[in-house]
This record gives C-alpha cells, sequence and structure tokens, in this order.
C-alpha cells in the first residue's frame, strides 16, 4: 500500500510514476480522491470547532451551577453538539474506508530505474548463463518425455479437472528430488530458515501481500463445513504470501534483520484471466510446487538483497545444467505489488524460447504499510521494513526444463550431477 501523505503532498507525482505502468484504464480517480480528502479535511476541522466549543460550554455549564443560575441553554446546545459529533464521526468513518479502499486498489510506483513498457515486449534482456544444446535427433517436449516416465494429465483430469497432473514413479522422484536439492542449496549454501507453513489462510492475510482486494478471481477459495459464520479463507497461491506475513503486526528486531526465509509448498492459482495459455502439458498448473524465498531487510538492505536473491535462483539452474537468461521487467509487466522485478527464465528445446521459471522481486514497504511490519530505527522509531521474494524455484517448470535439456535419443533423461545423490546416485532416468 502507498502512504497517504505521499498522495496528499505530491498527487501529481503520484499519478505521473502510477502511469508508467502503462494501464489501459488509470488507477487512480483523481477527482473521487479530491473530493474525499476535501470532505475529510472538512470534518476533522469542524469537528474541532465543535469540540472546542463545546469544551467552552462546558465551562459555561459549570460556572452557571455554581452560581445556582439556569444552564438549560448551553446545555441544549451540548447536546446538539453531541449529535453533530456522532453524525460527523460515523461519515469521517465511511470517508476515512472509501480513502482505504482506494489504497488498496493502487499498486507499487516502480522504481525509476525500471524500462518503461506495456507488456513483456518492453522487458529487458541482461544476461545469458549456458548455450542452449544442439540435438542430433528429434527433440521431444517434456509431454511425450514425461508420460513413460509416469507424467499422467489423463488421471490428473479425472481426479480434479483441467490443468492438473498426477506424477508416478521415475517422474514423481524426479519432482522430489528437485525440490529436496533447491531447499538444501538455499538453506545450507545461501542462508535461508526452512519454513513449514500453512496452505490456508485468513483473508487479511492475502491482503497484507497484495493478492486482495485485486486478484480475488484468480485465488482458490475455501469453504468450511457448511456454517454460514465461517471465516474467508483461501489457498495459497504462494509460500511468499504466509512467509512474509510472518513480520505481520510486528516490530521486529533490528539485528534480526536480514531475516532469511524459504519454504517448500504446493501453490494453488486458478488463473482466471489466462484461459487457452499454454493448455499442454505442466507449464500452467492449477497446482504446481515451488520453494520460495522471502527476505525482511531494512531499507537500504534492499537493493542490494534483490541482487543477492537473483543470484540465488540463477545457483540452482547452473547447477543443473539448465541455460537460462535473466531479464528486468518493464513497467507494464511487473507484478502489483512490486517496485522492481528480475524474471528468470529458461530455456526450453521444445519451444525453442525462454520461459519464466523463477521471479524476483522488491517490494519495498508496500506490503509491510499493509502488514504493519516494522523494526526500531537507529533513532529508536517505528520504521517499516523492506519486504522481497523470489523463486527457488518452481518445481514444476524445472522438471520440464531437466526433461527437455537433458533428454537422450533413446527417451531417457540424464540426470544433472547435482540431483544424483536425492535420486541414489541414478546417472539416466528410463521408464
Amino acid at each position: 500500500m502507498l502512504d497517504i501523505n505521499l498522495l496528499r503532498r505530491d498527487l501529481d507525482g503520484v499519478v505521473a510514476r502510477l502511469e508508467r505502468r502503462k494501464s489501459p484504464q488509470p488507477f487512480l480517480d483523481v477527482a473521487r480522491f479530491g473530493a474525499l480528502e476535501s470532505e475529510r479535511k472538512r470534518i476533522q476541522t469542524r469537528t474541532e470547532e465543535l469540540q472546542s466549543r463545546r469544551n467552552s460550554l462546558s465551562r459555561q455549564i459549570g460556572m452557571a451551577k455554581g452560581k445556582g443560575e439556569d444552564a438549560s441553554v448551553p446545555m441544549a446546545e451540548v447536546g446538539a453538539i453531541a449529535d453533530e459529533l456522532k453524525a460527523s464521526a460515523e461519515r469521517l468513518e465511511a470517508v476515512q474506508a472509501e480513502l482505504h479502499a482506494i489504497l488498496m486498489a493502487l499498486p507499487n510506483l516502480p522504481q525509476d530505474e525500471v524500462p518503461v513498457g506495456e507488456d513483456e515486449q518492453g522487458n529487458v534482456e541482461l544476461r545469458r548463463w549456458g548455450a542452449p544444446r544442439s540435438f542430433d535427433f528429434a527433440v521431444k517436449d517434456h509431454v511425450d518425455l514425461g508420460a513413460p516416465l509416469g507424467l499422467d494429465f489423463d488421471t490428473g483430469a479425472r481426479l480434479a479437472g483441467a490443468r492438473f497432473s498426477f506424477l508416478r514413479g521415475p517422474v514423481a522422484r524426479l519432482h522430489r528430488a528437485l525440490a529436496q536439492f533447491m531447499l538444501d542449496v538455499q538453506t545450507r549454501e545461501h542462508g535461508y530458515i526452512e519454513c513449514w507453513t500453512p496452505y490456508i489462510v485468513n483473508r487479511e492475510i492475502l491482503e497484507g501481500t497484495g493478492q486482495l482486494p485485486k486478484f480475488k478471481e484468480d485465488m482458490f477459495w475455501v469453504l468450511r463445513g457448511g456454517s454460514e459464520e465461517q471465516a474467508e479463507q483461501y489457498l495459497i497461491s504462494t509460500s511468499e504470501i504466509s512467509l512474509t506475513n510472518t513480520v505481520r503486526e510486528q516490530i521486529v528486531d533490528a539485528a534480526a534483520l536480514p531475516m532469511k526465509l524459504t519454504a517448500h509448498s504446493p501453490c494453488f492459482r486458478s488463473e482466471a484471466g489466462s484461459a487457452g495459455r499454454d493448455t499442454r502439458g505442466m507449464i500452467r498448473q492449477h497446482q504446481f510446487d515451488k520453494v520460495e524465498m522471502v527476505q525482511i531487510t531494512r531499507p537500504e538492505q534492499s537493493d542490494a538483497a534483490l541482487q543477492e536473491m537473483v543470484g540465488h535462483a540463477e545457483a540452482i539452474l547452473q547447477k543443473l545444467e539448465l541455460p537460462y537468461r535473466v531479464v528486468l521487467l518493464c513497467t507494464g509487466d511487473m507484478g502489483f505489488s512490486s517496485a522492481r522485478t528480475y524474471d528468470l527464465e529458461v530455456w526450453l528445446p521444445a519451444q525453442q524460447t525462454y520461459r519464466e521459471i523463477s521471479s524476483c522481486s522488491n517490494c519495498e514497504a508496500f506490503q509491510a504499510r499493509r502488514m504493519q511490519a516494522r523494526f526500531r530505527n537507529a533513532a529508536g522509531k517505528p520504521e517499516l521494513v523492506h519486504t522481497l521474494n523470489g523463486s527457488g524455484l518452481a518445481v514444476g517448470r524445472a522438471l520440464v526444463a531437466v526433461l527437455e535439456n537433458h533428454q537422450q535419443a533413446d527417451g531417457s533423461i540424464r540426470v544433472p550431477a547435482a540431483l544424483r545423490p536425492y535420486l541414489h546416485g541414478e546417472e539416466f532416468l528410463r521408464a
């Protein structure tokens, strides 16, 4: 959430920075915001006047009663003031709620260095690692490679519908090995604390990290027990949600910063706006696994932490011997809560293109303000932390990349050396 005082001080500047996101519709109704702010100030000014008048009348009433004089007139005025104060308080609460709703719908402001663009075509490639492999046989995609190894979309569809998969045998073991490998690298080499989190969270938790209210239709909702008085709950779309919210409504010990957290979890996304995209295979599923990285830092640490996190994601790809590129997202392709985002895109031979496998973002104080997550600065005053998140990595997409990049002419899959300890030393996966 943006600081409302920033809008009050420099509304034109905020609007200009929001316009860099290239939304077809304005994010902010400037006229409505201005009208609400004017009404808020008018009510608060009037409230102060009424309170001052009530205090003056109270003194008059006290003096009149002390002298045995009639105080009915000032007492009647005090009663009228009380009625007006009550009405003003109710209206002020409504105005504040509408202003809060406006703020909750505004995305984060892009950092100045973020390139301006409307969509992924405006992203800027920064570097590549590894050369795409040349094959001397007809390349198969992960669907055809995975089927003999136990990748089963028909059973997934029978159990849960489209965009669900079922893994058995060698491919299930590969999926598990990838997740364990990623967790071990992030904890043993990169210093993250391994966590295990709830997969169901309350509404306010999703508000804290920015999924609600804007992206409600992309979430899976949870109905419990049929009770009419049940909590509004959701399946997590990433463990960023639960990891980041561990500092919700807390003043974190400054000595504990930066906090580095990681978790392996399933992720659930209805992706209501992506019908028709990547319908074949595991690229876009309603349920997938991910190893998430989260850092909670001081404001002056967050830019360096973002670069560090990108490196942590790159290390996984390099150990898996997968060619990739690093891309700086433009303003129109960034996430709602992000001030700057880097995507890592892995090479997929069957598609002859790079596809996203990790997204690392600095959200600055945007999520912290929604969560009221703070620390005490050098002056001893509470200050908002900065939050960052990144995939380290998406397990399903890593499985796709390993299958396609390490396929052999006989249909077997060469296991990258870094993964072999997790597969009992196997060098090849075969049906």
